[in-house]
């Protein structure tokens, strides 16, 4: 398996009007991160997924590029065009919305899926928000499925990551392989995860999210 079961992934990302989102500090991230020990990286945008291919030839990448289209609510890799970018750009996994909301040029999951894995020979980790869509979304051929939009849909919008619920559901009932993302903000969390069901386990804003952690600790002075 590409990515190794009960392993960290660390996701490099940050806000786009931070002095933080450039090719090279978001590739210093992510090497930081796997001289640590994390076995994969999750990455936003081809530009970044292109410097951290460059800069760790053989680590595994989730790569997506969050993308808004007007009128639309998916965001993760919402087209084919987009998973074509991130593909050349160096990603291993593909990861795109896996809920069945609309998408541009209405593309439906499991053809963006099965377009994914046949023209470009990649793996897709789908996002989800609900127990509904991760089974839609492994029925469509996903060959991950992520706990990354519970919260973040107007479906979930009142659930507050991480989902732990979600996650134990989705172990239970799913036969692909499940990745807790979202909201995990301590090892013990990380922990859990795993004795939940989890496959491996995203962090992201707890490792790398200099922005939103110095927001909140501000937020505290005021």
């Amino acid at each position: 398996m590409i990515i190794p079961k009960s392993s960290l992934i660390v996701s490099c990302q940050s806000p786009v009007d931070s002095p933080l989102f450039d090719p090279k500090i978001i590739a210093a991230m992510a090497k930081a991160s796997i001289n640590q020990g994390a076995k994969g990286i999750r990455i936003n945008t081809p530009d970044h997924v292109k410097e951290v291919r460059k800069e760790l030839p053989n680590i595994t990448i989730i790569g997506l590029w969050k993308q808004d289209y007007l009128g639309y609510d998916v965001y993760i890799t919402p087209c084919y065009d987009d998973a074509v970018a991130i593909a050349e750009a160096g990603a291993d996994i593909i990861a795109i919305d896996g809920t069945l909301r609309n998408r541009p040029q209405g593309e439906k999951l499991a053809n963006l899926i099965d377009k994914i894995h046949q023209n470009l020979g990649k793996l897709v980790m789908a996002d989800v928000d609900t127990i509904d869509h991760a089974i839609a979304s492994a029925q469509a051929g996903a060959d991950f499925v992520g706990t990354t939009l519970y919260g973040y849909t107007k479906e979930t919008e009142n659930c507050q990551p991480p989902g732990f619920s979600l996650l134990e559901e989705m172990a239970k009932k799913l036969t692909v392989p499940v990745i807790a993302e979202g909201g995990i903000s301590t090892p013990e969390e990380a922990k859990k995860a795993l004795n939940y069901g989890a496959y491996s386990v995203v962090v992201g804003t707890a490792i790398t999210g200099i922005d939103l952690k110095v927001k909140a600790f501000q937020a505290m002075f005021k």
